[in-house]
Formats: structure tokens, C-alpha cells, sequence
């Protein structure tokens, strides 16, 4: 207990799945958390389990397309609590789904918009004020179909390996602030936003979970929030620029098929969980 003593932290996408997790743990160590959702029924009970936990917490309505909405978020904080010291740009979708040949530029761009330029911006405003404070840590989802062909979506996969590689060049950009960029490539984890795409929802996706990696579980947001806690404290003091893989052992592994496999559904567009596509 009491990792995050003092911290400030600023999550998108806290009002369900590993955003949500991560938000409890880190009010649990002792920060003090922006919800950052469009989902405002969602977000707030995010923000009342952090007050469980004996937290300091707020919900601000966050839309992560829009560069001045992330700026505002980050601009609460600092408001709020008065100062920023996590920057966990955690937001996602599933974005643009199909063959390539049928995706439009339409959702390819929303998609790139949610996925990837929302971590830019997330970085970019998140910068001057860990500078005032000495430094920070700036997390942000990626995937282990960032890392692996066919571990996911097409537009999502390529999406996310922009997220590692701005990881990667952001931490040496940075590093002379004392500002740590790293990002979590989660593997199949039981979330709203993966079984809604999947035919027989919650209980065929935990079954095929059950199956599709060495450590034969499903993962949890728990899981990839207690690799956030870890990134985000101090014990992550000289950990910068990785690529922190959460996936029971999937990649090592080397078989993308059968998650691959679960994704082909009609769907053109799919958007934030809590929302019907």
C-alpha cells in the first residue's frame, strides 16, 4: 500500500475494463485519479470504488478523439490536484473491422484517431507539467497485436504498433526530464470491448480464453493494473521504452490464429464498449 503516495494521475478510458481496474489500484496506493470516459454513468462508479478505496478521485467527461478534450483532462488535474506526475492513456476501441480491401479511409483514420493520436496528444500535454514536478511516468495500452501478425483486427494491430514505436521514441525524448514512457501489450483479456465482438459474448469468450495461452486463464483487468501500478511507481525508477508484454504467455507462444479467428465478424465499425455498434 501507498506506492502512488502523493501522485496524480490522469486515466482515459477508466469508466470500464483495465482503465477502470487500474483507477481503483492506483487510488488503493494513494493517488489521486482523473476518470477520463465518455462513459459518464460508468465513470463515475469508477470514481465512487476509488472513494472505497480511500482515494481522491473525479470523473471528467473525455471525448480522446478531440486534442482539446485530453488537454482539458490533464489541465483538471493540475486544477484539481495540483500537479501530474501519471499520464495512462488507456482509451481503445476496436475500431475498423473486415477485410483490408473493404476497410474505408474513413474508419481507418477514426480508428488511428482513437488508437494512436490520442497517445500523442496524451504525451504531448502531459510533458510541461511533469517537467514543473521533476518528472513522470506515461503509460499507454498497446497490444500483443502490435507485436504479432494476425493477433488482432488489421487497422487495431497496425494502430497499436504505432503505439509501441512512439513508446519507444518518446522515452529517449524524454528521458532527459526524468519523464518514463512505457506501454502494456495486454493479451486476451475478459473486457467488455473484446466480448462484444465475439458470438456467444462473456461466457464463449472466457472459454476461449481458457485455451489460447500456457497459463490457461483468462486474463483480467487486474492483471494489466497491476502492471500499470508497477510502471507508474517508483520501483519502474530506471525502467523506460519498453513494451511490457501481460498475455500468459502468449507471444512466447507464437500462435495468433485462434485469437485472430474469433475476430472475423461482419462488422465494419466497432466503438467504445458501453456504446452498441
Amino acid at each position: 500500500m501507498g506506492k502512488l503516495n502523493n501522485k496524480v494521475a490522469v486515466i482515459t478510458g477508466a469508466a470500464s475494463g483495465m482503465g477502470r481496474a487500474t483507477a481503483i489500484r492506483f487510488a488503493g496506493e494513494g493517488a489521486a485519479v482523473v476518470v477520463a470516459d465518455l462513459n459518464e454513468q460508468g465513470g463515475h462508479a469508477t470514481v465512487r470504488d476509488c472513494k472505497e478505496q480511500g482515494g481522491r478521485a473525479i470523473f471528467h467527461k473525455t471525448d480522446v478523439e478531440k486534442e482539446a478534450e485530453i488537454r482539458a483532462a490533464i489541465g483538471r488535474a493540475v486544477s484539481e490536484f495540483g500537479r501530474l506526475d501519471i499520464m495512462y492513456n488507456n482509451a481503445g476501441i476496436a475500431g475498423a473491422l473486415g477485410p483490408l480491401e473493404e476497410i474505408s479511409a474513413e474508419n481507418w483514420d477514426r480508428t488511428f484517431a482513437v488508437l494512436l493520436r490520442s497517445v500523442f496528444f496524451g504525451i504531448k500535454y502531459s510533458i510541461p507539467e511533469m517537467r514543473k514536478v521533476g518528472g513522470g511516468s506515461i503509460i499507454s495500452t498497446a497490444s500483443i497485436a502490435g507485436i504479432l501478425g494476425q493477433a488482432g483486427p488489421l487497422v487495431y494491430s497496425v494502430a497499436k504498433a504505432g503505439v509501441i514505436h512512439l513508446t519507444k521514441c518518446a522515452a529517449v525524448e524524454l528521458a532527459k526530464d526524468r519523464i518514463r514512457v512505457n506501454c502494456i501489450c495486454p493479451g486476451g483479456i475478459n473486457t467488455p470491448l473484446l466480448h462484444k465482438h465475439i458470438p456467444g459474448g462473456e461466457a464463449t469468450t472466457l472459454q476461449l480464453l481458457q485455451t489460447t495461452q500456457p497459463l490457461a486463464r483468462p486474463g483480467t483487468p487486474e492483471d494489466i493494473a497491476g502492471m500499470a501500478l508497477y510502471l507508474a511507481s517508483d520501483d519502474a525508477e530506471w525502467v523506460t521504452g519498453t513494451a511490457m508484454v501481460v498475455d500468459g504467455g502468449f507471444v512466447a507462444r507464437g500462435n495468433a490464429f485462434a485469437q485472430q479467428s474469433a475476430f472475423q465478424v461482419p462488422s465494419k465499425w466497432s466503438g467504445p464498449s458501453f456504446e452498441k455498434d
